[in-house]
């Protein structure tokens, strides 16, 4: 287990940007699974992320422009590809087969594999209580995932979730970086604007959605572009530019609990009891990860050093150091 430095506390303004994410994305599940039936997987994608880049694009006004270098584009290009794009798409796929719950619970095993990474790429370091958090929590969604899920689950919707945690994975680690220079409106907007690009083969797609949809389901696509995405994408990055990607990573994990209140208030679904105790262990798990490692202040080593010479002496080993050289220059002879 390799260490790191002991958590600092969090600001009140990172504090709530973790909030507004983890509640933004926990609403996120809920609204594709009712839109989900008028669009099909990439055209919501490619929907959302056209709201979101013109919103993002509105935040950019008045602010000057940093030029990414060529190292910084290539990971906002692999980030808004893998993240914005590919995660968008696969997210969609599989709800449309799998229930908000067990889509939360798979998808929540990004969590781990970014706190992994970063120890790994970014030398965070895996502090102990992190790893202790993460399983924690991990167990909480998995438990979550078992009450919920119901007798079947689709092996293709478990295929597209999997893969979608891997790209929220992806994205997290290589948006990191971009954020100790960049400013973290312009790497969201860029991530954003890269992803739709990469969503344009669906606008044949979504211009046939569009036609057909109801009017609810085309202002759900609206508010996942504008919540979701421009808002939750801004905080996070927020948060992301000032606290070590694992331990924001797992604060996620409080998004599908979240998930199922919001399910049973918007569906009338009613959480089992075994979905209800994955709740509050994946609150425990994120409590836990916050826990600071003890820091233990060294003994003092009991050597006296003398006041000029840089030679040190043990305090009780009874040699005495000299004040400077301690050399003693023999007297000139008379020959001489």
């Amino acid at each position: 287990m390799t260490t790191a430095p002991p958590a600092r506390g969090l600001s009140p303004l990172v504090l709530v940007a973790i909030i507004v994410t983890v509640l933004a994305w926990a609403s996120a599940f809920i609204v594709i699974r009712g839109v989900g039936e008028h669009f099909g997987g990439g055209s919501l994608a490619l929907g959302r992320l056209l709201v979101g880049s013109v919103l993002l694009s509105l935040l950019l006004i008045g602010h000057a422009w940093v030029r990414p270098n060529r190292r910084e584009w290539v990971q906002i290009v692999s980030y808004g590809i893998a993240w914005f794009g590919f995660y968008n798409v696969a997210l969609n796929i599989a709800e449309q087969t799998l229930d908000a719950g067990t889509t939360a619970m798979l998808v929540n095993i990004g969590p781990i594999l970014i706190a992994l990474g970063a120890g790994v790429f970014l030398r965070e370091g895996i502090p102990t209580w992190l790893a202790i958090g993460a399983a924690i929590a991990f167990g909480g969604v998995v438990l979550i995932g078992i009450g919920t899920g119901g007798a079947s689950i689709d092996g293709v919707g478990i295929a597209w979730a999997l893969a979608a945690a891997v790209a929220y994975a992806t994205g997290v680690l290589l948006q990191k970086p971009t954020l100790r220079r960049l400013p973290n409106r312009q790497v969201t907007f860029l991530g954003c604007a890269i992803g739709m690009l990469a969503c344009l083969p669906f606008i044949g797609s979504l211009i046939a959605d569009l036609q057909t949809a109801p009017a609810a389901s085309i202002l759900g696509v609206v508010y996942l572009g504008a919540v979701p995405t421009a808002l939750a994408f801004s905080t996070w990055a927020f948060a992301l530019s000032r606290m070590p990607a694992g331990q924001l990573g797992v604060s996620t994990y409080l998004v599908p609990p979240l998930a199922i209140l919001l399910g049973f208030l918007v569906f009338t679904e009613v959480p089992v009891p075994l979905a209800i105790a994955g709740g509050v262990l994946c609150l425990v798990g994120v409590a836990v990860s916050r826990r600071k490692s003890r820091v233990v202040a060294p003994r003092k080593s009991g050597v006296v050093a003398p006041a000029e010479s840089g030679v040190i002496a043990p305090a009780e080993s009874g040699v005495i150091a000299p004040r400077k050289s301690g050399v003693i220059a023999p007297r000139k002879s008379l020959a001489e």
